[in-house]
């Protein structure tokens, strides 16, 4: 089943969605739950494990930070409210970002260079995957693999 809709007043940062929909389902607005939809917002595509790290940073040394498999629960609940979307980019840990924007990631294969993209850039093909064999794509977790234009233009130079 497709996540929810966010919020369509919910800005970057807002704990409003989050508060609400904790609350539809009888969860408390924690301090933790808020700071990991934050850490999400700030880093846009980040691992659980660069999320825990940013935590800590935010803390302190004398300060209480969530432990990563805190962090990775935390992450599970944020995505079932429809508030966050993990992505595959390749090898590694999913990264999360927030669900406020819906996009595809482009990634490059020589540098590992990010790029968000318009969802409706899939549109043909997603429109032909429905007619074809009646599949519906989820552009929130599609990643694309290539070689982005600044990589081809130093392997060009190089030749």
């Amino acid at each position: 089943m497709p996540a929810p809709h966010p919020h369509p007043d919910a800005a970057p940062g807002d704990v409003a969605p989050l508060a609400e929909r904790l609350r539809a389902r009888g969860l408390r607005l924690t301090t933790q739950r808020q700071r990991v939809l934050a850490a999400v917002a700030t880093l846009e595509h980040a691992t659980p494990e660069e999320i825990a790290t940013r935590l800590r940073e935010e803390a302190g040394p004398d300060g209480a930070a969530p432990d990563t498999s805190t962090v990775y629960r935390t992450l599970e609940l944020l995505e079932r409210l429809g508030l966050v979307w993990h992505t595959h980019l390749g090898k590694g840990a999913p990264v999360y970002h927030a669900a406020e924007h819906p996009h595809l990631h482009v990634v490059c294969a020589s540098c590992g260079e990010v790029s968000s993209v318009d969802p409706a850039l899939l549109d043909g093909a997603a429109e032909r995957l429905a007619a074809d064999l009646g599949f519906q794509l989820d552009v929130g977790h599609v990643a694309l693999s290539g070689t982005c234009r600044a990589c081809r233009d130093r392997a060009g130079s190089e030749s």
